[in-house]
């Protein structure tokens, strides 16, 4: 399968270098590019690619309102935004995870590892770079304080799903967590999956903020 991809960034050069990463990748292709937020919703909505590479600063309607605008939409709800951020933009990192992003991504990571990214949020699995997210979510979490929600749901968690959730919050995957905790893989693939349904979230990235927003994850328990 081809995994479609359109870009997002106010830049041309930027847009360009991307569009030859991409199109280098046998599985991946081009679709459409954008010069702001309302281009990538308005692309998303035309072509509903798999992947949308998403800068956060652009004019007019910024890739944060842009990302919302999109999950939001029935007709593109399943198109998945991946981030593209620098180490000055870390204060947007949660507000996108919140208005949906699937990740995130440092704007200087290699080209190898952007063509995983690419790969890996296509598939479902969100939430990229366990070392960038900590780093970045515990920075940013330790200046907000987000409203407490989703208590309901949190009470009604076992001890051992309430342990997953706070390592996939620390930004483990599920083979980390799996060591950690000492499970198997596979049941800590069961774990991630009901904590996915009990709380309605579209992919990691969205438990990342259920962890946060319920209280359950503290920056300070990042380490």
């Amino acid at each position: 399968m081809t995994i479609g991809v359109v870009i997002a960034d106010d830049q041309a050069l930027v847009r360009g270098g991307f569009r030859v990463l991409v199109e280098s990748a046998s599985d991946m292709e081009v679709v459409g590019e954008a010069g702001d937020g309302a281009e990538a919703v308005a692309l998303a909505r035309e072509h509903h690619p798999d992947v949308v590479l998403m800068d956060v600063r652009m004019p007019g309607q910024d890739g944060i309102e842009a990302t919302r605008r999109i999950k939001e939409d029935e007709e593109t709800a399943e198109v998945k935004v991946l981030i593209l951020t620098t180490f000055d933009l870390d204060a947007y990192v949660y507000a996108a995870l919140r208005a949906g992003a699937s990740g995130f991504l440092l704007k200087d990571t290699s080209p190898e590892r952007l063509l995983d990214a690419v790969r890996t949020v296509a598939a479902g699995e969100g939430l990229l770079a366990p070392t960038v997210t900590r780093r970045l979510i515990a920075t940013f979490a330790s200046s907000i304080e987000p409203p407490l929600v989703g208590s309901d749901a949190l009470r009604a968690l076992t001890d051992r799903e309430r342990e997953v959730l706070r390592e996939v919050a620390r930004g483990l995957s599920n083979l980390e967590i799996a060591e950690k905790l000492h499970m198997s893989p596979a049941t800590a693939k069961t774990h991630v999956s009901r904590l996915l349904m009990k709380f309605a979230a579209r992919d990691r990235a969205q438990l990342v903020v259920v962890a946060y927003e319920t209280g359950l994850a503290r920056p300070a328990s990042l380490g």
